[in-house]
């Protein structure tokens, strides 16, 4: 459906004693790289969160296929999977600088009204966001 893609480096700080990126880390990774997805679609987060919706991470799977390093420069590439409706579904792809797969991922959310934190659909203004940028 509507890819995105952010780059970034690998810190030191993110690494373990092997110079690779510590697993723990790639929910952040996909967590920037899903923000991100919103924003350019003109969506804060902030915002949707400031008007009463939630977004918690109900399932989340990673596929590490060979080890980020230390300074790599990673290219997340962030994809909805369909038109969400009470859950949004992301897939992402990590490739270093030399093109090469590293990661896959997917991760599912649900929409949560943050007063009664029950399910809600997912709100009007991201489906006309959506629609402008599919139609």
């Amino acid at each position: 459906m509507i890819s995105d893609k952010i780059e970034f480096r690998v810190r030191y700080s993110e690494t373990d004693q092997m110079s690779f990126a510590y697993h723990g880390n790639y929910p952040q990774y996909l967590e920037m790289g899903r923000i991100e997805w919103l924003r350019k679609l003109g969506i804060s987060y902030k915002k949707m969160e400031e008007t009463g919706i939630m977004l918690p991470v109900i399932s989340l799977n990673i596929n590490y296929k060979k080890p980020a390093k230390y300074d790599d420069l990673l290219t997340l590439k962030t994809t909805l999977v369909n038109k969400p409706l009470v859950k949004i579904k992301f897939e992402f792809e990590i490739h270093n600088q030399n093109n090469e797969l590293l990661t896959t991922a997917n991760v599912t959310l649900a929409f949560i009204n943050s007063i009664t934190k029950k399910p809600t659909r997912a709100p009007e203004y991201l489906l006309k966001k959506l629609a402008e940028v599919i139609d």
